[in-house]
C-alpha cells in the first residue's frame, strides 16, 4: 500500500470487496474518506491501517467507464497521483471508471492482481481447520453452559439431540433437572443448525423462569410473546404473522386458548421444534379433549421436533400417559384400550425379569 492517498484515486476495500470501486473523497492527517457509489456507502478509515488496496489495471485489461463505454488498455501513465489509461486513441482518468467494478469472485481478484499475502492464506486455512474440528466435536453444544455436569442429564441430552428430529417425553422425578435437559438439547440443536425456529409453550407462571434459565445458563435469547407484543407487531401491518418476527419464541399457552386468530398464526409460522412444559396439565380423555391439548396436538402434527416435559407416568395414571404418547406418535398410539392391553403384557414381562434378577424359580403359571 502506498504511503499516501489522494482525492480521485480508486481503491477497493479488502474487507468488503462487495462494495465495489471506491473513490477517495477527502484525506486528512489521520483519516481517509472513501465513497462507494455503486452501493451508496461511504467509509472513513484510519489512514495508517486502512484495509484498502489501490486498483491498477494493466496493459491488455479491458476497463469500463461510468458512461458504460469500454476501453482496452494499451498503456498506463500517472500524473498528479492519478492513474490514466490509454487505448483506442483516447485517455481515461481513473476517476471515470465505473463504480460497479468489483472483485468478489476469486478469478476477478486474481486477474486484477488483488492477491493476499501468503501469511493471510495460512491464517485462513488454520481458522477453517479449527472451525471444522469444533463443528465435528462430539461435545458441541454441551460446553459453554453454566451448569453442573451431571451424568444422567448429559446422557439424556446426548441421546435425544443425536436424533434427526427428536420427539421425546422427558418424565423425570421433580428436581432431577428436566428443564436443564431440555435446554441442553435445544442448545445443541440450535448450535448445530438443526433447529432454527423454536416455540416453547409454558404455564404463565414459568415464562420468565425459562427466559432467565435459557439466557443466563446457555446464552439463548428467546423472545417472550404475549397479546400486547403480538398487537404491537400487527399495528404496523394487520396482515403480518407476529410469530414470524422472531426465531426463538417463549409464550404462555394461555395466549392461544382465548384467541383462534393466534392459534392459526402459530400453526402457519413453520416451527422446527416445539417444547411444552407441564404437559401433564393438558386435559385429555377418550370422551373429551381440552383446548390446550387440541392446540398442542395441532402444532405437534406440523412440527418435526417435539419435547414434552411432564410428571412421571405413575402420578396421573395411564390415560394421562397415553395422551402424551399420542402427541409424540399418533400412528403408534391411536387406541387407548389397545394401549392398556399392550401395557399389561409388559407388566408380565417385568415380573418375570424381576424373578430372574433375584434368582427366584419361574413357575409354569408365570409363562
Amino acid at each position: 500500500m502506498p504511503d499516501f492517498f489522494h482525492p480521485g484515486q480508486r481503491w477497493i476495500s479488502e474487507s468488503e470487496p462487495e462494495l465495489g470501486l471506491g473513490l477517495v473523497q477527502r484525506v486528512t492527517a489521520r483519516t481517509v474518506t472513501v465513497a462507494f457509489k455503486a452501493s451508496d456507502e461511504t467509509r472513513e478509515y484510519a489512514r495508517d491501517n486502512a484495509p484498502l488496496r489501490r486498483v491498477r489495471f494493466r496493459t491488455g485489461d479491458t476497463i469500463k467507464t461510468h458512461k458504460d463505454s469500454t476501453l482496452r488498455v494499451e498503456s498506463v501513465s500517472e500524473r498528479s497521483s492519478l492513474i490514466y489509461y490509454h487505448g483506442d486513441g483516447c485517455e481515461i482518468c481513473e476517476t471515470e471508471l465505473s463504480d460497479a467494478i468489483s472483485f468478489n469472485m476469486p478469478e476477478e481478484r486474481l486477474f486484477a492482481g488483488q492477491v493476499d499475502a501468503p501469511g493471510a492464506f495460512d491464517l485462513r486455512v488454520s481458522a477453517l481447520r479449527q472451525q471444522y474440528r469444533q463443528r465435528k466435536s462430539k461435545v458441541r453444544g454441551f460446553v459453554g453452559g453454566r451448569i453442573d455436569l451431571i451424568p444422567h442429564q448429559l446422557y439424556i441430552s446426548a441421546e435425544v439431540s443425536g436424533r434427526l428430529a427428536p420427539r421425546v417425553l422427558l418424565a423425570d422425578e421433580v428436581g432431577l433437572g428436566k428443564t436443564i435437559e431440555a435446554c441442553l438439547i435445544l442448545h445443541r440443536l440450535i448450535l448445530t443448525g438443526r433447529a432454527q425456529r423454536v416455540l416453547i409453550l409454558l404455564p404463565e407462571s414459568l415464562v420468565h423462569q425459562w427466559f432467565v434459565e435459557l439466557l443466563r445458563r446457555f446464552n439463548l435469547w428467546f423472545h417472550i410473546f404475549d397479546e400486547e407484543r403480538c398487537a404491537a407487531i400487527e399495528a404496523t401491518n394487520p396482515e403480518i404473522n407476529p410469530f414470524l418476527d422472531d426465531q426463538l419464541v417463549l409464550a404462555s399457552i394461555g395466549l392461544f386458548t382465548g384467541s383462534e386468530r393466534r392459534v392459526q398464526q402459530a400453526l402457519t409460522a413453520g416451527w422446527e421444534m416445539l417444547v411444552v412444559d407441564e404437559a401433564h396439565h393438558l386435559g385429555w380423555s377418550p370422551e373429551s379433549v381440552s383446548r390446550e391439548y387440541s392446540l398442542v396436538e395441532a402444532l405437534s402434527r406440523q412440527t418435526p421436533g417435539l419435547m414434552l416435559l411432564t410428571a412421571t407416568p405413575e402420578q396421573l395414571g395411564m390415560a394421562s400417559h397415553f395422551a402424551r404418547l399420542r402427541l409424540l406418535d399418533p400412528d403408534r398410539f391411536f387406541d387407548f384400550s389397545e394401549f392398556l392391553q399392550e401395557a399389561g403384557s409388559y407388566l408380565d414381562v417385568a415380573r418375570l425379569a424381576a424373578k430372574l434378577q433375584t434368582s427366584q424359580p419361574i413357575e409354569g403359571d408365570d409363562l
